[in-house]
C-alpha cells in the first residue's frame, strides 16, 4: 500500500504540473508565477519553496578601497600589509637556492612581475602602483656623486662608469622593445639635483648675482615647459577597424600633397565614409598602398600617410615618425618635433650657462674651458669638490644631448627623419654627409631654406580637398 500511495502521489504531482503549464500557455497565470509553479511541482505536495539565490556583487558595488588596498593583476582585492606574503615563486626560488638546485625557467620573471605589481604607495581610493624604474636615478645618482666628491680617482671611476651603465641599460631595454621611465626620471632628477647643488653650494659663496640666478631659473622653467609640450601626442594614427565600418578618429589624415615641399601628410584612404572593412576592402586598401604594401601597416590595419611609421615600442603608427626618444618616453613625430628641438636647445643653453657660473665661482680667475680640466685645490674642500663633480656630470650629459641636437639639425636641413636615415643606410640608398652624421636620401630635400620652412610649419592647418580630388 505504501508503494501504491507514493505512485499515486507522483501521478498527482505530474498532473498538477501539466495543468499548470496549460494555464500558463492560455494566459491563465502571469509569467512571473511560472517559477513558483515549477518549484512547487518539483517539491511535491507540501514541498518548501527555496528562496532565489542572490547574484554576487561585482567590484562596482563592493565597498570602496581604502588607502592601503588595491586590486592586483589578477583582479583580486589585496592589502599593502600582505605584500610580503603568499609568494609561491619566491618561496620556491629560495628553497631551490638553499638546496643548490637549478631554477625552473621563467621563475625570476614571475617574481619580478609580482614585486612590481605589489610595489605601491598608499593613496586616496586605493594604493597607487609605482613604476620601479623611477627609483634608481633618485637613489643612486646622489650617492654616486657624493662618493665621487671624496677623491679625484673616485670621481674619474664613477664619471666613466655612469655613462657606461646608462648605455648598457638603454641597449637592454631597446633590445626588448619595452617602455621604461628610467631615462625620463634620470633627466628630470638630474636637472632638479643640479639646480639644488647650485643653490646650496655655489650661490652662498657670493660670486653669483641674483639676476644670474633668475636667468638660470627662467631657462630651466622654459625648458620644462618645452619638455611638457614634447610629451604630448606626436601624431598617432588612431583608426579602429571593425567588421562593419571603419572608424577613424583623425580626419586630418585625408590630406594630399599640397605645398610642393614633399608630401608631409600623405594620402590616407582608409576612412572614406561608407566603406566597409571586410576582406575585400582590406585587399583593396593594400593595393592602393602601392602594390608592394609599403604604406600598409599590418599591425594597426591602416594605410599610412607618406613618411609615417610604426613604432614597435609604442605599438602605434605616427605621422612623420622621426624616432622613439627614451628621454621623453614617447615618439617624436609631426606634432611634437618642434617642441622636442626647442627643449633640446633650451637645455643646452641653460646647462652651459650653469656650468660657466659654477666654474667661475669655484675656480676663480680661470677661463671656463681651462677650469674644466685644470682647477687646483678643488678637492681640498668637500663643497667645491661636489660642485666640480656635478659640473663634470653636467658636461657629460650636455655633450650627449648636444650631439643629439646636432644630428637633428642636420636631418632637418636635409629634410630627412631619423627613421628614413636608418632605412636609407640599411638599403644603401642614401648619401653620407659630415663624416656619417647626416644622410641625404634626396627624396624630400628641396633646399636648406625650404626644408626649414616645412619644419617650422609642421602640424599647421592644411587646405581641405574634396573626396574626388583625393581618390
Amino acid at each position: 500500500m505504501g508503494v501504491a500511495e507514493e505512485g499515486r502521489s507522483a501521478l498527482d504531482s505530474a498532473a498538477e504540473f501539466l495543468h499548470f503549464l496549460r494555464l500558463t500557455e492560455d494566459g491563465g497565470f502571469p509569467p512571473r508565477f511560472c517559477c513558483l509553479g515549477i518549484a512547487a511541482a518539483q517539491g511535491g505536495r507540501g514541498g518548501a519553496m527555496k528562496p532565489p539565490k542572490k547574484k554576487p556583487k561585482g567590484l562596482e558595488v563592493e565597498d570602496p578601497l581604502c588607502c592601503c588596498e588595491y586590486l592586483d593583476r589578477t583582479g583580486e582585492r589585496s592589502h599593502l600589509a600582505a605584500c610580503l606574503c603568499n609568494c609561491e615563486d619566491l618561496d620556491e626560488c629560495s628553497e631551490r637556492w638553499l638546496t643548490c638546485r637549478p631554477l625552473p625557467p621563467g621563475i625570476l620573471e614571475r617574481i619580478a612581475d609580482t614585486f612590481t605589481d605589489r610595489f605601491r604607495f598608499p593613496w586616496l581610493r586605493g594604493a597607487v602602483k609605482i613604476d620601479i624604474s623611477l627609483l634608481p636615478p633618485i637613489i643612486l645618482l646622489p650617492v654616486f656623486l657624493h662618493i665621487a666628491a671624496l677623491h679625484l680617482l673616485l670621481a674619474v671611476v664613477i664619471l666613466i662608469s655612469l655613462p657606461v651603465l646608462v648605455l648598457w641599460y638603454y641597449y637592454l631595454t631597446h633590445r626588448k622593445k619595452g617602455r621604461t621611465l628610467f631615462f625620463l626620471s634620470l633627466g628630470l632628477f638630474s636637472l632638479g639635483y643640479m639646480y639644488f647643488v647650485f643653490l646650496q653650494e655655489v650661490v652662498p659663496q657670493g660670486h653669483v648675482e641674483h639676476s644670474q640666478v633668475m636667468l638660470l631659473t627662467c631657462g630651466l622653467i622654459l625648458m620644462l615647459v618645452a619638455l611638457s609640450q614634447a610629451k604630448r601626442d606626436p601624431g598617432y594614427l588612431c583608426c579602429q577597424m571593425s567588421s562593419d565600418k571603419a572608424l577613424c578618429q583623425d580626419n586630418s589624415n585625408i590630406v594630399p600633397s599640397w605645398n610642393g615641399l614633399g608630401n608631409a601628410n600623405g594620402l590616407y584612404r582608409a576612412a572614406l565614409s561608407g566603406v566597409a572593412t571586410n576582406s575585400h576592402t582590406e585587399s583593396q586598401l593594400k593595393k592602393e598602398a602601392g602594390g608592394g604594401m609599403e604604406d600598409w601597416c599590418p599591425k594597426c590595419r591602416l594605410v599610412r600617410p607618406a613618411r609615417a611609421g610604426h613604432c614597435r615600442i609604442c605599438g602605434r603608427c605616427v605621422k612623420r615618425l622621426d624616432h622613439h626618444c627614451v628621454w621623453i618616453n614617447s615618439c617624436v613625430g609631426e606634432h611634437n618635433h618642434q617642441a622636442f628641438i626647442l627643449a633640446l636647445s633650451l637645455f643646452l643653453l641653460t646647462s652651459l650657462y650653469g656650468i660657466s657660473l659654477t666654474l667661475d665661482t669655484i675656480c676663480k680667475g680661470k677661463a671656463t674651458v681651462k677650469a674644466l680640466f685644470y682647477c687646483p685645490g678643488v678637492y681640498a674642500d668637500y663643497s667645491s669638490a661636489l660642485s666640480f663633480t656635478c659640473v663634470w656630470y653636467c658636461t657629460i650629459v650636455t655633450s650627449g644631448m648636444g650631439y643629439v641636437l646636432l644630428i637633428q639639425l642636420l636631418n632637418i636641413s636635409y629634410n630627412v627623419t631619423e627613421r628614413e636615415a636608418r632605412i636609407a643606410l640599411r638599403d644603401s640608398s642614401g648619401r653620407r654627409l659630415f663624416c656619417g652624421m647626416a644622410v641625404d636620401t634626396g627624396q624630400y630635400n628641396r633646399g636648406f631654406l625650404r626644408n626649414w620652412i616645412q619644419f617650422i610649419t609642421l602640424g599647421s592647418s592644411t587646405p581641405q580637398h574634396s573626396t574626388e580630388a583625393i581618390v
